[in-house]
């Protein structure tokens, strides 16, 4: 029997999350066992190795490949033929010590810290998780930013492996054009995302966990109220904890959502050669969200559950207002060769 892949409502913060603060829990046999043929997770301190302008990237050879799905989301199909051209894309999400390095380097001022309008106190969408048998919930917390993802109090000790996360399409597109790079389209990320599979749901293959393991920081249990933490983190975890996908890439789901380049539109649409059409600004849009800026994101996140939101998978996309930053949302770059 095919598992019913109809969207829940969604909260009206669409993209909030787990306020941080939250230190990742102990692996699991589980999750060690998935994060067992690497180098990075918790021993790595978040810089990549130095390698001129391609530090901390893989490159991945263009091709043709199916982008979409017809038996998942509706904004998901129609399933179409695509075609990228070669190009270098970061290992893993950019974490927060790059970001700092960035920040240092810039000055530069992300938008959850600027007060949208005069008068008002800055801070972003976060989600308080579940507490004495309460469900978690959304809320907005006035000074969260990427420096403190769950508001005042929290911090980033320690946390120089994670995603950074509070970053808005503008912050991630800052910081890529800081580097020398860009942010991935839609069908870049995805092909990226597949590592060279064909035909398969997840990134690694059919099974949601093959041979009992985890392969992605998503929430086990009932969400909003219960995050059993079988893979090991509540919130999010160190890059690379779970093994890379066909292309030696980290993290291409769950963890935290990636923005994309792509505009936004419900679906698909092919060209004139058949081909998936790139979504023009003009033609973009969220019904939902009439007259908003939205951009594609991809990935899924720690938040996305089998009963709310199986996003975490190649073909999984979700709409996000460019100017909004939340605590489950980053970003990876790409150099196009």
């Amino acid at each position: 029997m095919k598992r019913d892949l109809r969207p829940r409502a969604l909260p009206r913060v669409a993209a909030a999350a787990l306020a941080a603060g939250l230190l990742c829990h102990q692996l699991t046999p589980m999750a060690v066992e998935a994060s067992a043929d690497h180098g990075l997770c918790e021993a790595y301190a978040g810089l990549p190795a130095a390698d001129g302008a391609h530090d901390g990237m893989v490159r991945v050879a263009g091709g043709r490949f199916e982008i979409g799905a017809d038996d998942a989301y509706p904004e998901e199909r129609p399933a179409l033929p695509a075609e990228v051209r070669g190009f270098w894309i970061d290992r893993h999400p950019v974490t927060n010590a790059q970001f700092a390095r960035f920040v240092a380097a810039t000055g530069y001022v992300t938008t959850a810290e600027r007060p949208a309008a005069a008068g008002d106190v800055p801070g972003s969408a976060v989600f308080v998780p579940p507490t004495n048998g309460r469900p978690g919930g959304w809320r907005y917390v006035p000074g969260a930013d990427w420096r403190h993802p769950g508001g005042p109090g929290s911090d980033l000790d320690g946390r120089g492996n994670h995603p950074v996360v509070q970053v808005s399409y503008d912050d991630a597109l800052a910081y890529a054009r800081w580097a020398g790079r860009d942010l991935p389209t839609e069908a870049e990320w995805e092909y990226a995302a597949r590592g060279g599979l064909k035909g398969q749901r997840y990134a690694w293959g059919s099974e949601v966990r093959p041979e009992g393991v985890h392969r992605a920081n998503t929430w086990q249990g009932e969400f909003p109220l219960n995050d059993t933490q079988e893979d090991g983190y509540t919130g999010t975890s160190p890059v690379g904890c779970f093994r890379p996908n066909g292309f030696g890439l980290y993290d291409m789901a769950g963890n935290v959502w990636q923005w994309t380049a792509s505009w936004y539109r419900p679906g698909h649409q092919a060209g004139a050669n058949g081909r998936l059409a790139e979504t023009p600004a003009a033609g973009s849009g969220d019904p939902r969200q009439p007259g908003t800026p939205v951009r594609v994101i991809k990935g899924g996140s720690h938040l996305c559950s089998p009963d709310y939101c199986l996003r975490y998978r190649p073909s999984a996309r979700q709409p996000q207002a460019t100017s909004t930053a939340t605590s489950h949302v980053g970003f990876r770059t790409v150099r196009r060769s």
